[in-house]
């Protein structure tokens, strides 16, 4: 079966890791310039650097137009924001993984199968299947009828930590690093410059994620993020949530095809 997974983020790239290791031809599509924070753990890195590995699994960055070989031994990573893929790859299953938070972003007239991740879209309009994605005794669940929960607008805790682990852009311009995913952060030290202007964290940690050097931020856009436990293996490997909304993924395929007795 050919899933086609539209952005290629931390939670799309959790999604993509655990159905290529189940033996799904996995396709994504990003945009030019990524936002993923979380870019060790995202298959989205391909687009600036060709190749990328996520646990293990390879993502290869390809071109519209160039025809994908069956089956693939990597996940293939589009630059393709309209999704053009749809209509030439023709996909069995398409998972909306953008995490746009509106409505109308897909239909279930795109594949056989369409998934979407957490709020936003509607079973029988949006996609036939969502899955939970916000934290909490749902995370995860397959549902059939009506939609996830509504967007919180607030980072789930870790260590206690919620909003304050999240680093935001004060003005517009292009990003560069200071520090790197993995180091050791302080209360208040400079993680990163946006148009020259320096970028502190508000709590000490290690960098889990920061947007790629050359990424040009709106003004309060999310730029990097704390983990206060101070791990930095985690800081490379997928978390507990994506992994949870990720098998949700998987139970609602095979359970379809069971269904359909395929």
């Amino acid at each position: 079966m050919k899933v086609l997974i539209l952005g290629a983020g931390e939670h799309a790239s959790g999604t993509a890791h655990r159905l290529f290791r189940s033996g799904f031809d996995v396709a994504m599509t990003e945009v030019q310039e990524p936002l993923a924070v979380r870019r060790a753990v995202a298959f989205c890195s391909a687009v600036w650097d060709g190749e990328t590995v996520v646990e293990g699994v390879r993502g290869r960055r390809w071109t519209l137009g160039q025809p994908l070989p069956t089956p693939l031994d990597h996940v293939a990573v589009f630059v393709d924001p309209e999704a053009r893929l749809i209509d030439t790859w023709h996909p069995d299953v398409v998972v909306d993984a953008r995490l746009l938070k509106v409505p109308g972003a897909t239909s279930v007239a795109q594949a056989p199968l369409v998934i979407s991740l957490g709020p936003g879209a509607v079973c029988g309009r949006e996609a036939h299947v969502v899955i939970e994605t916000n934290r909490g005794h749902d995370l995860g669940r397959v549902i059939e009828e009506g939609s996830a929960a509504p967007n919180t607008g607030v980072p789930g805790a870790i260590a206690g930590y919620a909003a304050e682990r999240v680093v935001r852009s004060p003005v517009a311009g292009p990003v560069r690093g200071v520090k790197g995913i993995g180091d050791a952060v302080s209360e208040g030290e400079v993680v990163a410059l946006v148009g020259g202007e320096p970028v502190r964290t508000r709590i000490a940690g290690v960098l889990r994620g920061i947007l790629h050097d050359g990424v040009e931020a709106e003004a309060d856009l999310k730029l990097a993020d704390v983990d206060p436990r101070g791990e930095a293996r985690a800081c490379f490997t997928l978390s507990d949530k994506t992994r949870t909304i990720s098998g949700g993924v998987l139970e609602a395929i095979l359970s379809r095809t069971r269904v359909e007795g395929r």
